[in-house]
């Protein structure tokens, strides 16, 4: 490998900023999708249309549960040829930055478009459109996010810049995803003039064009030659995903990644329905709560950042699962016993807190370890696929969640499917956090810590 720069405080920062774009798109259809296409007893009452088939349509799945799930595993298998091109590419911006710039604006397009084509027509008509535009949304979002992510080890190329830069990633992150929370509280103010529906789509597109903004920044500011390795990969995509799911550390990880983004996407897609049908607030609490639970999460970023470089990210991540387990069985019961609604919102906000710190921190740079313990062991740089592997895991364990929920939250009256999609979240997380106490850090640092020594041996050798 040749040498180069590390990067600095403004390059971290210009990156993240980038991580705060696509993680508000992510959220809008994360957090939103179900919420439009499947409302609640409230929001009919309040106008939204049925834009789409309502009910159980297939092996008690519905339709909604059906495409999401199929689109998402659609995405999974084209990331790896996207990361494969990628690490492949030989341009001279180098081999992330040019899909950057190139599917930015698609990708906020997309996420616009998935809310407002799919009611254009009868019920028939939106379900084919929902499935080809959401098809869409999710390439788009990969050709992105898979060059972007590839970038995190490039980065942060030392243990403290790995660490620090998924403190920063993670907070544009979650910030992100607060702003997605916004959509009901802004939609509010065009309500009444233009209706429920397309309140919701202006809000939309008002995100989608700020967040294209902020993707294009890391573009256009970072030099990738500066700080990366820009030689492209000789290896083939089939090769490359094999070696990839041959590291048994990626293993444990991918297993335990896929258990995680099961549960946490059943909470995410949960909550607007856990505040309104549970707990009993409005619907502009979601934001309120989830703002509280992010700004209350930072809080805890600055004691992460310094616990994991003492007592190491296996055991700072392995308790996060845990106790996120405490936080949505909390979540199933919310709304009884006489406490009163904000208690209950405010209790759930502060126990998912703290493992949404760590595990929005430190299962990137987990991963970022992994990947360049492979690079010294093969020889080869495949970050992209490493990346693209994880984004997998996240589209398969998503792609399972909305097939949970949709279908799990039918079940019974009075809010009760709500609240054994809670229970269900708790198991898978409780499952993930046993597999990842398998993963061997010590010695995945041990290969990286050995090849910095040599290093270091090597140019005190060249100074003498």
């Amino acid at each position: 490998m040749s040498q180069k720069k590390l990067a600095d405080g403004r390059v971290l920062r210009n990156f993240a900023i980038g991580q705060l774009g696509w993680a508000t798109l992510s959220g809008v259809v994360s957090n939103w999708l179900l919420y439009f296409y499947m409302p609640s007893e409230e929001t009919i009452a309040a106008g939204m249309p049925l834009f789409i088939t309502q009910g159980i349509v297939f092996a008690g799945m519905t339709i909604i549960g059906l495409i999401t799930a199929f689109c998402r595993l659609v995405d999974g298998f084209i990331d790896p040829f996207i990361a494969s091109k990628s690490d492949s590419l030989s341009h001279p911006l180098g081999r992330r930055i040019p899909f950057m710039r190139w599917f930015a604006i698609p990708f906020g397009i997309m996420t616009v478009v998935v809310f407002t084509v799919p009611g254009l027509g009868g019920e028939l008509f939106n379900d084919i459109a929902l499935f080809v535009c959401l098809v869409a949304f999710y390439v788009s979002l990969s050709l992105y996010c898979t060059p972007f992510n590839a970038l995190i080890p490039e980065l942060g190329r030392t243990q403290e810049l790995r660490v620090n830069l998924s403190t920063y990633i993670s907070v544009t992150y979650f910030i992100g995803t607060a702003v997605a929370y916004l959509v009901p509280t802004i939609a509010g103010f065009f309500q009444a003039s233009f209706g429920i529906a397309n309140a919701y789509r202006m809000t939309i597109g008002i995100l989608a064009a700020i967040a294209i903004v902020c993707m294009l920044i890391p573009a256009f500011t970072i030099d990738e030659n500066v700080y990366a390795e820009t030689e492209p990969s000789t290896t083939t995509m089939g090769a490359s995903v094999v070696k990839t799911f041959k590291n048994k550390e990626f293993q444990v990880f991918e297993i335990s990644d896929i258990l995680y983004w099961v549960a946490i996407t059943m909470f995410q897609t949960g909550m607007p329905f856990y505040v309104t049908s549970l707990i009993g607030l409005d619907e502009s609490w979601n934001f309120i709560l989830f703002a509280g639970m992010t700004v209350l999460s930072l809080v805890f970023y600055a004691p992460v950042n310094i616990l994991a470089k003492r007592l190491g990210k296996k055991t700072l991540v392995s308790f996060a699962f845990f106790f996120f387990c405490l936080a949505f069985l909390v979540t199933s019961v919310c709304g009884q016993f006489g406490v009163p609604e904000l208690a209950w919102g405010a209790l759930v906000a502060i126990l998912a807190a703290i493992p949404m710190a760590i595990l929005g921190i430190l299962p990137q740079a987990v991963l970022a370890d992994i990947a360049e313990s492979d690079a010294v062991e093969t020889g080869e740089n495949r970050e992209g696929m490493f990346y693209a592997a994880r984004t997998f895991s996240m589209t398969l364990g998503q792609s399972l969640a909305m097939i949970l929920f949709s279908s799990i939250a039918t079940v019974g009256t009075g809010g009760f499917g709500y609240r054994i999609t809670a229970i269900v979240a708790t198991v898978f997380c409780l499952l993930g956090g046993l597999v990842f106490m398998r993963y061997r850090e010590a010695r995945v640092l041990q290969v990286i810590g050995a090849v910095g020594s040599a290093a270091a041996k090597k140019l005190e050798g060249e100074e003498e």
